[in-house]
């Protein structure tokens, strides 16, 4: 019989915090910006937990090409529409100086249902992440590739690290958004899961007993989605840079066809343990990219310039195929040159040095981000 090559179409979903033009602070969108944008975007467009966020989802794409043009699209239209209230767009996991004490909450019956059920957790919840959806059937193999795509999750987190700061101080680490994020139930590393019947099987468990509604409230790193045929990751910090997003998604996908197509050859990538996954994970989080994670494979400590150089060797059959691969290689790049929490400490620091005080220099920090949302589009 012969083999069913999978799609792997790509969707990027990405999360965006409104800051007032001339404040530099946090800013709720206006009723009148939501209704504009959804015009133009026609259901790409959506409101998030906080008055502050706004939600785009790219179309269905079948390469990085389409991807771009799309996400430039959404983009750009949110960034007109935001200037037109005096406000704009920044496409970082945390905002430097605002309290989430200070926001509140969509009026919307599914975000007043999550604040009753999570309560002071949700409420935490200023945070952005970007998620990548890739289409691949059957669903058993979604899980099957799931189980083996794990083990790169934090390589993903280390590369898209946008969040150093978190209520105008410095966390000291490269992604604080994980660190509120964790704090939601059924979070973290997905477990490992025989079969998509035993996934279906296990969320019932909970809809029946009233506890979740369906397979959405399930938030771990990497999830069957609950609308789509796809595999999504959700570990990756939202990235200011559109290019820097693309090379994420580019490398999302070139990882699940490099398992696939170890899984048609009867191999597969060696399983390891959560708990020293989640030790990468932890180092990710911590130090983005600047101090290396654990080859578990090798057994030792490898800085991240040398597993980006291999993971770009992994993966070039599977970036060539998708005519990818200078997106994939931009990962060397974004190691040596730094990730945002690198340029956001920089332009912190660059600031403090010419003399502005803490809080001057978080704005700095704020515009830098502006800057660079705007650069590609």
């Amino acid at each position: 019989m012969a083999i069913t090559h999978p799609e792997f179409t790509i969707g990027i979903e990405e999360e965006y915090l409104l800051v007032d033009l001339d404040s530099l602070a946090l800013a709720p969108a206006p009723e009148a910006l939501m209704q504009a944008c959804a015009q133009d975007l026609q259901g790409q467009v959506s409101p998030e937990f906080l008055n502050c966020q706004i939600e785009i989802g790219s179309r269905v794409c079948h390469t990085i090409a389409e991807a771009r043009d799309d996400l430039k699209r959404l983009r750009s239209t949110v960034a007109r529409h935001a200037r037109a209230h005096n406000l704009a767009p920044i496409a970082a996991s945390c905002h430097p100086f605002a309290d989430w004490r200070n926001q509140t909450h969509t009026d919307k019956e599914r975000y007043n249902a999550l604040d009753h059920d999570l309560a002071g957790v949700v409420r935490r919840m200023l945070i952005c992440g970007m998620h990548v959806h890739v289409g691949i059937e059957p669903p058993d193999r979604r899980i099957d590739l799931m189980n083996q795509l794990g083990y790169f999750l934090p390589h993903l987190l280390a590369l898209s690290a946008s969040s150093p700061f978190w209520q105008g101080h410095d966390t000291g680490l490269a992604s604080y958004r994980l660190t509120v994020f964790d704090n939601l139930p059924r979070t973290g590393l997905p477990p490992r899961m025989e079969s998509f019947g035993s996934f279906e099987r296990s969320v019932q468990v909970l809809v029946d007993m009233g506890v979740i509604e369906d397979a959405s409230k399930i938030w771990w790193d990497l999830r069957p989605s609950s609308r789509f045929p796809t595999l999504e990751s959700r570990i990756c910090d939202v990235q200011p840079r559109l290019e820097d997003a693309l090379t994420l998604a580019a490398l999302t996908q070139a990882l699940a066809r490099m398992l696939w197509r170890l899984a048609i050859r009867n191999q597969r990538w060696r399983i390891y343990d959560a708990f020293l996954v989640s030790e990468n994970r932890w180092r990710a989080q911590r130090y983005g990219t600047s101090e290396g994670l654990i080859d578990l494979g090798r057994g030792e400590i490898v800085p991240m310039a040398e597993l980006a150089a291999e993971i770009v060797d992994l993966v070039a059959e599977d970036a060539e195929f998708f005519s990818s691969l200078p997106e994939v290689a931009r990962i060397r790049d974004m190691v040596e040159t730094g990730t945002s929490a690198e340029r956001q400490r920089a332009v912190c620091d660059t600031a403090r040095a010419g003399g502005a005080d803490d809080e001057a220099a978080l704005r700095a920090v704020v515009r830098h981000l502006i800057e660079e949302y705007h650069a590609d589009l």
